[in-house]
């Protein structure tokens, strides 16, 4: 599988080297030694107790100018709401008096279907004959027959005044209304617009004094900043010349031996204030180490020597080596000799009894009946 090689988040580099140099940091407060306090890191708990004097200081203003604008809020939602139920009041006042004065029972021209007395006012126990109830079927009057046709002009009149009257009065009551309700409008938006005023006043006044309040609290912080600054400043001057007065008064920069010497451990040395070798000591390793040489010589020699009668004892070694061959070469070569001629004499031998069977014992050689006769023979 092939690897990818890739791209760190940049991102994430970032964070891990701010990481690592908070904790370098860090070290380099504990491990001071000037400044050190064993288990607690003074500086660092008063920065954060200043901070959080600091962070607690804006949360509370913050809190005061989110509580003014709570007050705010709650005072223009409570005016409206009073407001709301002032007009739903008066809307629900004028529709009663509207029911009063304009939808009376005796002026009414629905119909009620529950009433129990509907069939008594429609049919009257006194009948005449010019009911209008009656219909041309009834026979109570005819087509064309109208003996109250006065009575009826007058009431139609009199009908149509009463409504002209009525149209003229509701006309009159809508216009009053209208004037009514644009001159309460123009009171609400009047009174709304110079709320909204005031609320702006009091917006931009919250809005100064949290700023007056942050920049109070910026300038306490640059303060407190520039104090830290200078305390640490003079802290560190101080540290320097401490450190510049303990060199010029410490075994460091003089060349005294027994600064180095170990109280616990007199053969050993401090390696902070060693200060190098005594004249002694260089003496006694230059001593030492011609000692070693001329050691060293003489192991060398003897080794030469060592070496020479190796070769002395390999160089005789080859020699007898050579002879032991020049011995076994001429054994070897005897050995052919006496092999070579015991063979031609074994050759002569044999070539001389091969001569005797052929010429004396195979002269008789065997016919075919003599090979018939051993074969029956034989069965």
């Amino acid at each position: 599988m092939n690897k990818i090689n890739l791209l760190p988040d940049p991102k994430e580099v970032a964070a891990i080297e701010a990481r690592k140099n908070r904790e370098k940091q860090r070290q380099s407060r504990f491990f001071n030694v000037q400044t050190r306090v064993m288990g607690v890191d003074v500086k660092a708990l008063d920065s954060q107790v200043e901070e959080r004097k600091l962070r607690e200081a804006t949360e509370q203003s913050k809190e005061a100018a989110y509580a003014t604008y709570q007050k705010q809020y709650d005072l223009v939602a409570q005016m409206l709401e009073k407001e709301e139920a002032e007009r739903t009041r008066r809307l629900a006042k004028k529709v009663q008096e509207l029911r009063e004065q304009n939808q009376q029972v005796k002026n009414k021209q629905e119909v009620d279907f529950w009433d129990p007395s509907r069939q008594w006012m429609e049919y009257p126990a006194y009948l005449r004959d010019n009911e209008s109830c009656y219909g041309p079927s009834s026979l109570q009057y005819f087509a064309r027959e109208d003996l109250e046709k006065a009575t009826c002009l007058k009431m139609q009149q009199e009908q149509f005044r009463q409504s002209l009257e009525k149209q003229l009065k509701e006309r009159q009551q809508v216009r009053v209304d209208k004037t009514y309700s644009d001159l309460l409008d123009d009171q609400l938006r009047l009174a709304m617009d110079t709320r909204a005023a005031q609320l702006a006043k009091l917006e931009e006044s919250c809005r100064v004094a949290m700023m007056t309040a942050m920049a109070n609290a910026n300038k306490a912080q640059a303060a407190e900043l520039a104090r830290r600054q200078r305390h640490e400043q003079r802290h560190e001057q101080e540290a320097n010349l401490k450190e510049i007065q303990k060199q010029v008064t410490s075994n460091l920069l003089t060349e005294n031996p027994q600064a180095s010497q170990n109280s616990v451990a007199p053969h050993r040395v401090l390696p902070h204030c060693w200060k190098g070798m005594t004249p002694e000591q260089r003496a006694a390793i230059k001593k030492a180490q011609e000692v070693q040489h001329h050691e060293k010589e003489a192991q060398r020699r003897a080794e030469r020597a060592l070496n020479a009668k190796r070769e002395r004892q390999t160089l005789s070694l080859a020699q007898a080596a050579m002879k032991l061959e020049e011995q076994e070469r001429e054994l070897c070569a005897e050995f052919q000799r006496g092999l070579g001629s015991f063979n031609q004499q074994l050759a002569t031998e044999q070539k001389a009894q091969q001569n005797y069977l052929n010429s004396i014992i195979y002269t008789n050689q065997p016919t075919a009946q003599y090979h018939l006769q051993f074969n029956t023979s034989s069965r």
